[in-house]
C-alpha cells in the first residue's frame, strides 16, 4: 500500500514542466550520485544535512524529495519538512526507479547549467518573438526555475556573456542556436535529452513559427500571431517574457494532453442561442 506522502515516477512526470509543479530536491549522497550522475528535469541538488537551508530555498513551495532508493534519506527529509509546515513527498523507489522507467527524462549532470546551486544566467538578443521566449520557458520549467535572462542588443550578446559569465543563446556562435532547419529550442532539447513526445510535438510548432515553415504545423500561424501581438504590446522585453510564459504553458498542455481535441461551433442553432 502506497504511503500518503509518497509519489510515483509516473505521477511526478505529470507535474514536471507545469508552472505550479513542486520543487524536486535531489539529496542523493555524493558517492551514490557519482554512480549515476543524472538529474530529474527541474530538480536541484541539496545536502540532506541542511534542512534549514533547504526550507529557505524552497520559499514555501511544495517539494518532492529524491534519494537513491526512496528510503531513509528522502523519507526522513520529507517528514522533517512536513513538521516545519512544508508540503513534502518522497519519490517511490528513488532515483534508481526513475532511471529504470523507460519514459522518464533525465539530464546529465555534466550538461546542467546550475549544478553549483546558484541561479543560471542567460543572455540573448533583445526584442524576442518566438525562439527567445520558448527557450527561457524551457529553461525555467525543466532545468532551472530561478534562471535569469538578459536581453541586450545583438552586437553585445557575446560580450555580455563573457563579462557576466552568462550563457548566450539564439545568436551565432552560442552553444544553443539554430542548426540547419532546427532552432535554438531544438538545440536545448537535444543537449538536455528532453525529447519527450510532448516537448517534441511542441518543438515542431515553435520551429514552424520561428522559421516561417508553417507547413510543418497547423498551429504555427496561431503562435506567430500571438507572439507578434505580445511583442507589439510590450516595450520591455522582461515584461513580455513574463506575460508570454502562460502562453507556452498552455501550448505545452496542448502538446501533452490536448492535441487530439477539436472545436467546431454548431451552425444550426436557432438565432440567439448560446454558443
Amino acid at each position: 500500500m502506497a504511503a500518503p506522502n509518497e509519489i510515483t515516477p509516473p505521477q511526478l512526470m505529470r507535474l514536471i514542466g507545469t508552472p505550479d509543479g513542486p520543487a524536486i530536491v535531489d539529496i542523493c549522497l555524493d558517492e551514490d550520485f557519482a554512480q549515476a550522475p543524472y538529474l530529474i528535469p527541474g530538480s536541484f541538488r541539496h545536502p540532506h544535512t541542511d534542512i534549514g537551508g533547504l526550507i529557505s530555498r524552497l520559499r514555501a513551495r511544495a517539494a518532492v524529495v529524491v534519494c537513491q532508493k526512496g528510503r531513509k534519506l528522502s523519507q526522513g527529509v520529507a517528514a522533517w519538512l512536513r513538521q516545519d509546515g512544508v508540503h513534502a513527498e518522497y519519490l517511490q523507489g528513488g532515483m534508481l526507479a526513475w532511471l529504470e522507467h523507460p519514459d522518464a527524462p533525465r539530464i546529465a549532470a555534466a550538461r546542467h547549467p546550475a549544478m553549483d546551486g546558484s541561479a543560471s544566467l542567460w543572455v540573448t538578443r533583445h526584442r524576442p518573438k518566438i525562439d527567445r521566449i520558448a527557450c527561457p520557458w524551457l529553461i525555467r520549467r525543466f532545468v532551472d526555475r530561478d534562471a535569469r535572462v538578459l536581453f541586450v542588443s545583438p552586437a553585445e550578446v557575446m560580450a555580455v556573456a563573457d563579462r557576466f559569465e552568462a550563457i548566450p543563446f539564439d545568436v551565432a556562435g552560442a552553444p544553443f542556436t539554430h542548426h540547419g532547419p532546427l532552432c535554438s529550442f531544438d538545440a536545448m532539447l537535444d543537449d538536455w535529452t528532453l525529447r519527450t513526445p510532448a516537448l517534441d510535438r511542441m518543438s515542431r510548432v515553435i520551429r514552424a513559427a520561428d522559421t516561417n515553415c508553417h507547413d510543418l504545423s497547423a498551429e504555427a500561424a496561431g503562435l506567430l500571431a500571438f507572439s507578434i501581438g505580445l511583442s507589439r504590446q510590450y516595450r520591455d522585453d522582461t515584461a513580455q517574457l513574463e506575460a508570454a510564459l502562460p502562453l507556452y504553458d498552455a501550448l505545452y498542455r496542448w502538446a501533452r494532453d490536448g492535441q487530439d481535441e477539436t472545436h467546431d461551433c454548431p451552425t444550426d442553432q436557432p438565432t440567439g442561442a448560446a454558443a
